[in-house]
């Protein structure tokens, strides 16, 4: 309780946006460099959705770009918002307490910024942010010694979680909306529990391989027409015989290893692509100074990875309140997805500011992209009396700033 009361009287230009003097030049530069990187994130996101949609020509014309730039004025305001709070509540408080700059300033900042975005995706961004502050908090009690971590935890964290969704998404009426459209697409339509169950095993007879191949002997011309994904599947079909089937099983033109074999391909494939055009915008810069980027681009280990993931299995996190809101166990809270997104984002803030060290890495580079590498920028050192070790993976970095617009004397960089 003693850190929450403690505060330093630093003004927010000796914290914040140590960059500049004035807090309206600050905020506008943040703002423009967020809507620029917001630009280059959701453009692809929305192209290979389109693509994988097979959306009209109609969608092109009307819709993508009002889509695209409602996203990037999302993401933008988050960035442009959270800087105004950050210096109106140091102005409204005088001084800062260690809960301001993080979570005081992001919290109304991310409420109004989900505000802008489409009410079809505040779900599934809910659902991201309140799955990253669930970690950061986990770690936060992990560093001060509350929690004991279990070897591997998140991974048994995520195979109940996904078990939970898969359970859902097979019960009748168990998953509606984008959740349902998102597992669908992912796992396979064959997978909706509205299709009728076989009754009893059958057999399904296909050609041969003897067969298949003395029909491509005998016209050539034919097989010379087939294309890539017609020769995969005459490969699978020739690997895993057509058999008895399960009952359960609802892939009727595939048997089970060729059905699983088929859908890995599919969604390693959508993995990799997503990677790929998440870093090429980037390199295209450096194409003629340095065209080995765009290689390192399409080959990076993390498109991989993704698409890996994807294609072993990929789930949603679900937050089961919602689910008790149906089954009447709890409470319903008007705007539910948007609070819970605010304070989720909060508590991400809140460790990006106080303690990086416990944030997820992959979320900390994207607030670094999404700043243009100022929120690196802040005066760590002088947030370090909170006791949360604020500086401490920022090598003892001491900004320059000006005396003349500074409440406390600037300590002196020695790494200048």
């Amino acid at each position: 309780m003693a850190a929450f009361s403690k505060s330093i009287p630093h003004g927010c230009y000796e914290i914040g946006h140590t960059w500049s003097t004035s807090c309206t030049m600050s905020a506008f530069q943040v703002t423009v460099g967020a809507f620029q990187e917001s630009l280059k994130i959701y453009a692809p996101l929305y192209i290979i959705a389109a693509i994988l949609r097979r959306r009209k020509l109609d969608y092109y014309i009307h819709k993508l770009l009002p889509e695209i730039l409602q996203s990037t004025s999302f993401l933008t305001a988050n960035g442009g918002l959270y800087i105004m709070f950050f210096c109106i509540l140091r102005k409204l408080l005088g001084k800062f307490y260690i809960w301001s700059p993080g979570f005081g300033a992001a919290l109304p900042a991310s409420y109004l910024a989900i505000l802008i975005e489409r009410k079809s995706r505040r779900g599934l961004l809910t659902i991201y942010m309140a799955n990253l502050a669930t970690e950061s908090i986990f770690r936060m009690a992990v560093t001060r010694g509350l929690i004991t971590p279990v070897k591997h935890g998140e991974v048994l964290l995520f195979c109940f979680t996904a078990a939970l969704y898969m359970f859902f998404f097979r019960c009748k009426d168990g998953l509606k909306g984008f959740a349902f459209s998102a597992l669908k697409f992912i796992v396979g339509k064959e997978e909706i529990p509205t299709h009728p169950i076989l009754a009893e095993p059958r057999n399904i007879s296909v050609p041969s391989s003897q067969t298949t191949e003395h029909q491509a002997i005998e016209d050539p011309n034919k097989k010379t027409k087939k294309s890539l994904l017609a020769l995969t599947r005459q490969l699978v079909d020739r690997i895993c015989k057509h058999g008895p089937r399960h009952r359960c099983c609802k892939h009727y033109e595939d048997n089970c290893i060729s059905y699983c074999i088929k859908s890995f391909i599919r969604m390693f494939s959508v993995g990799y692509l997503i990677q790929c055009c998440l870093r090429i915008p980037s390199a295209l810069r450096h194409l003629f100074t340095k065209p080995s980027r765009l290689l390192s681009a399409l080959y990076n280990k993390e498109n991989f990875q993704l698409g890996a993931f994807l294609g072993s299995f990929v789930s949603i996190y679900k937050a089961m309140y919602f689910k008790g809101i149906e089954a009447g166990k709890c409470p319903y809270v008007a705007h539910a997805d948007t609070v819970i997104y605010a304070i989720s984002t909060a508590i991400c803030f809140q460790a990006a500011v106080m303690e990086v060290q416990n944030l997820r890495p992959s979320y900390w580079k994207f607030l670094l992209r999404l700043t243009k590498g100022r929120f690196a920028l802040m005066n760590r050192r002088a947030l370090d009396v909170f006791g949360t070790q604020a500086s401490r993976d920022f090598k003892g970095f001491i900004p320059r700033l000006d005396p003349r617009y500074t409440v406390v004397t600037p300590e002196l960089d020695i790494h200048s």
